[in-house]
């Protein structure tokens, strides 16, 4: 089952606007003025409209984020973030997201070639909800900078399709065991399982944009200016990697179950081998689990160095430390995913591998058995949205108990197989009758040392999908300015050009030494 990421909530203020250290709470009105801080240099004020209109477009985040803040379930306030371009309902939900982002792109080029200045540095308040904290409550910190708010606003928008995909796959349940569903009603609820795929593939891409192209951009911008700052989760480039890991490996998820959709539905009356002729390769689908093992493995490394960063004295505590639900939610998916792998490396042998791999089924199936029985037992901790999602942790235990059902299924009907003596009767004709039998037994089981050495590496199914923003919405780069350079070259093109017998004919150059050579 996949995480809710609690989606930001922000306060803004400029250094002009206050006198000291105030803190202004994220669910009061108070708002940002672009105006307050950005000086339009351009000599006809062609930004007069723009800056106020970056502000409009914040301040409807701002707004969006207050309502959806106050709505436990349901698709509709994460619809209200993104809007998704070939899904007809999600094109009439509001496009707050990706309107206010090439707005702020705008004032970031605006600046970056002199058409705007900054009469102060901009500070952001953001709550940041990937800190941990002793409380379990979001820190408030005040950050410098126009691409810190870039970033918190593309995070935002990756954790709004991260939502949005949870909250598909809580809607649709656990729609291929039911024997009354259609074929056409459980294709129909694939295809939903495709979408979730594509969101949770852009929410990768996004992860991944931040950490490589927008989080260095800020700290170029800062640099110099941030002694004693210490930077939150949101921040650092090995956060971000990490949630693009995460991102890809729910998405691979997903892609397993749909993978397996027609092939659990044909198995509903009778689970267990032998596997419904619909079934895929049980050696690919390990492969796969076995990718996302290394996913979340990596994501947890990298959250892992988050913590060990030597701290400012004056940084609040814990707001450089990933929070604990989401280390342990990377934690729980790895072993999850593991037994599986180990589950499917058990089918593959048992039913691919003939009597000559009767041991390695075996032996496959109680290394998952023991997996699974361990998450069930305790180690199962998903808490990743704050204060706790029942629903979440509820629905994974579920599965952790069907699928340790299964893996019995499979481990007796492969360990009686194993256990089986055969006795072959050989007849000798001579001088009298004389009958004897030989035992044939199944293969030993392999120590969990020798299965290792045979588990394959991971593979693929799908991958991120890239991030690329749109235009800024005014200033250079942006539509109109592309238009603009594009009619001014035109017109150089339409300008008289002198004819060749226009241009004057270079001197004739004398044969003589030194003949057209001045010093």
């Amino acid at each position: 089952m996949l995480p809710k990421l609690i989606s930001h909530e922000f306060e803004e203020r400029s250094s002009s606007d206050v006198e000291g250290d105030v803190s202004m709470d994220g669910s009061t009105s108070w708002a940002i003025s672009f105006s307050d801080f950005c000086n339009d240099l351009t000599v006809n004020k062609r930004h007069v409209v723009d800056i106020p209109a970056a502000t409009e477009a914040r301040a409807t985040i701002r707004s969006v984020l207050k309502v959806s803040k106050r709505i436990e379930h349901g698709r509709k306030d994460y619809l209200q973030l993104v809007k998704v371009a070939h899904e007809e309902p999600y094109r009439a939900s509001a496009q707050v997201l990706e309107e206010y982002i090439p707005q702020l792109r705008g004032i970031i080029e605006c600046i970056a070639h002199d058409e705007i200045a900054l009469k102060s540095e901009p500070q952001f308040s953001w709550r940041t909800t990937l800190s941990a904290n002793i409380f379990n409550t979001s820190p408030r910190l005040s950050i410098p900078g126009l691409q810190a708010d870039l970033v918190f606003s593309l995070l935002t928008y990756a954790f709004a399709l991260s939502n949005l995909a949870r909250s598909t796959v809580s809607s649709l349940g656990r729609y291929e065991f039911d024997r009354a569903i259609t074929e056409s009603e459980r294709k129909a609820k694939d295809d939903q399982l495709n979408i979730v795929v594509d969101f949770l593939c852009r929410a990768s891409g996004i992860f991944s944009y931040i950490a490589d192209t927008v989080i260095p951009q800020w700290e170029n911008q800062i640099k110099g200016r941030s002694a004693g700052f210490e930077h939150p989760p949101e921040l650092c480039r090995e956060v971000n990697n990490a949630l693009a890991k995460m991102a890809l490996a729910d998405a691979q998820t997903v892609a397993i179950r749909k993978y397996l959709s027609k092939a659990a539905f044909d198995s509903n009356i009778a689970p267990g081998p032998p596997l419904p002729s619909s079934h895929p390769s049980p050696g690919l689908i390990a492969k796969m689990h076995l990718e996302c093992v290394s996913l979340y493995s990596s994501a947890r490394s990298l959250v892992k160095t988050v913590g060990t960063r030597k701290r400012p004295p004056s940084a609040p505590d814990s707001t450089g430390e990933v929070s604990t639900d989401l280390r342990r939610y990377l934690a729980d998916q790895e072993a999850l995913h593991s037994a599986l792998a180990h589950k499917w490396l058990g089918v593959e042998a048992g039913e691919k591998g003939g009597t000559q791999r009767g041991g390695d089924a075996v032996g496959f199936m109680t290394w998952s058995k023991k997996e699974l029985q361990e998450l069930k037992d305790g180690r199962l901790s998903i808490n990743i949205a704050r204060g706790g999602d029942k629903g979440v942790k509820d629905q994974l235990k579920q599965k952790i108990v069907d699928e340790l059902e299964t893996v019995n299924v499979f481990h007796k009907y492969y360990k009686k197989a194993n256990d089986s003596v055969f006795y072959i009767t050989f007849i000798d004709i001579g001088a009298s009758f004389d009958t004897r039998s030989i035992q044939i037994h199944f293969q030993p089981i392999p120590s969990q040392a020798n299965l290792q050495a045979k588990v394959p590496a991971g593979i693929m199914a799908i991958a991120a999908k890239p991030y690329v923003p749109r235009p800024p919405a005014f200033g250079p780069g942006s539509v109109a300015h592309v238009q603009a350079q594009t009619e001014l070259l035109d017109l150089d093109d339409d300008k008289p050009r002198s004819s060749p017998t226009d241009i004057p004919s270079p001197a004739t150059i004398g044969t003589y030494a030194g003949a057209g050579a001045y010093f």
